[in-house]
């Protein structure tokens, strides 16, 4: 699959329960060997089994919108130790699995897959046109 944006993410853009600037955004970092993403019905991070959220992410820092391209700075997971990751999800995080709505599946980036080792990994956003996505 490639990086896409999940529908009930360009809804929540759309309808403003996204606020990709001031809201608080996560990535998790995600096994596909666990996980087969719909981008069509899966709304919330409930929708992707524990078993395959490797690790997740403070809150995104740094975050710009410069012509509706989504950017940020650069994230580091620190201690990670699981499954292989081939894939990252960006969520909307309020406290609560049930209603963290998905915004972005990655499967195409520089880094992808790897087998975690127990150190940390660092995540480098692309510097080209897109950044993270743009809508």
């Amino acid at each position: 699959m490639a990086n896409a944006l999940y529908d009930k993410g360009r809804e929540g853009f759309l309808d403003g329960s996204i606020n990709y600037a001031s809201g608080n955004i996560k990535v998790v970092l995600v096994d596909t060997g666990l996980y087969t993403p719909d981008l069509a019905t899966h709304a919330n991070l409930s929708d992707i089994p524990t078993g395959a959220r490797i690790s997740t992410s403070a809150n995104l820092a740094s975050k710009t919108v410069t012509g509706g391209v989504a950017d940020a700075a650069d994230i580091t997971f620190t201690a990670v130790s699981g499954a292989t990751v081939e894939a990252i999800v960006l969520y909307k995080d309020t406290g609560t699995a049930s209603t963290s709505r998905l915004i972005a599946f990655i499967d195409t980036m520089t880094g992808l897959p790897f087998t975690p080792n127990g150190g940390n990994v660092n995540l480098a956003w692309s510097n080209g046109a897109t950044k993270i996505f743009k809508l």
